[in-house]
């Protein structure tokens, strides 16, 4: 196997719009992109014979534009910002090396459990958003209630209150972050939903220049569960045993298809790692060689960090250095990937 060196990048990518959203002129893109593979001798993607796929993680504008809900910092305060603009790089100059790119989309609506909406304390208050962590014993205790009128709608279809229960201890018996209550982010039908404006055109870009569709993948959008990794979410089951949420095999056997597998996005510490812990697990079950396919683009992803509030940092690189003992390689987008030193 072997990766190709890596190609010039089209004049029209500007890192300075990495961290503002605007409208992709697709028509203008779509032209310059068939022009470029032609000058560049840029080939389809089904001429491919070792195959590469890109895992986009979240890169939207919730989590990656200064100023939106969950804006990802980092310990350097521009985190996601310095990521995309490395990571819209990487994929302009392997551009014939990506057969295919897979960005994930966390979705959601205002009623879901680790909303505001969806709480009350004893006085009909609802927890604030970004600093309310919700454990078993809150529950117990009755420090923070489900909403009777979000109650009401799961009434003849669940006990919303033995849930809520189940849930929070669920996630401490199974080693999960407590639930936090973040605030309205990433939702359906806002501009926080969409992809980051110049990941967006990358990514549209690649599409007509390689002749590939782009797959897009839904995550979140369950009520009544987190979904950081887009391969399963965080509680799957009721009290009754009865399913919540599926596991996503359909993208797990799509990936394992690929020779490499690239991932970037954010959070490290949250949706990255936990996307990529659910990877592993995934290939251990099937045959723990396969890790030696995943690569991590360390450079193009950070960690959730609120100054004097929590630092997640540590948690993200333990996290990382496990991956790499299990047989995945971390990578960073400025290094030729004809170095990177996988098996195939």
């Amino acid at each position: 196997m072997s990766f190709r060196p890596a190609g010039e990048i089209p004049p029209h990518f500007n890192a300075a719009s990495v961290e503002t959203f605007w409208r992709v002129p697709y028509g203008e893109r779509a032209a310059e992109a068939r022009a470029w593979a032609e000058t560049q001798g840029i080939r389809p993607s089904a001429d491919d014979d070792f195959r590469t796929a890109l895992l986009l993680v979240d890169c939207q504008n919730t989590f990656c534009l200064p100023g939106f809900e969950l804006f990802v910092g980092g310990r350097s305060g521009r985190g996601a910002v310095d990521d995309n603009i490395r990571l819209c790089s990487f994929i302009y100059r392997n551009l014939h090396s990506i057969t295919e790119i897979i960005p994930t989309m966390d979705t959601h609506t205002a009623l879901q459990i680790f909303h505001p909406m969806f709480w009350v304390d004893g006085e009909g208050g609802h927890p604030t958003g970004g600093e309310t962590v919700i454990t078993p014993e809150d529950v117990e205790q009755g420090n923070w209630r489900v909403n009777p009128g979000v109650e009401a709608l799961y009434s003849t279809r669940v006990d919303l209150s033995a849930y809520a229960l189940h849930y929070v201890r669920r996630l401490t018996r199974d080693g999960k972050y407590p639930l936090m209550i973040w605030p309205y982010h990433a939702m359906l039908g806002g501009i926080g939903h969409a992809l980051v404006s110049a990941v967006e055109e990358a990514v549209f870009f690649h599409s007509i220049a390689r002749v590939r569709q782009t797959r897009f993948e839904i995550k979140g959008n369950h009520a009544l569960t987190e979904n950081y990794s887009v391969l399963r979410p965080e509680v799957m089951e009721d009290p009754d045993g009865q399913a919540v949420g599926m596991k996503n095999v359909s993208l797990v056997d799509h990936l394992l298809t690929f020779d490499a597998v690239i991932v970037a996005g954010q959070a490290k510490s949250h949706c990255v790692a936990w996307t990529v812990d659910d990877l592993r697990t995934e290939i251990q079950a099937r045959d723990p060689a396969l890790a030696d396919r995943i690569l991590l683009l360390e450079d193009c992803t950070s960690s959730v960090v609120v100054p004097d509030v929590i630092d997640f940092t540590e948690e993200a690189e333990e996290a990382f250095r496990r991956f790499a003992q299990a047989g995945m390689h971390l990578v960073r987008s400025t290094e030729p990937m004809e170095r990177w030193d996988i098996r195939g």
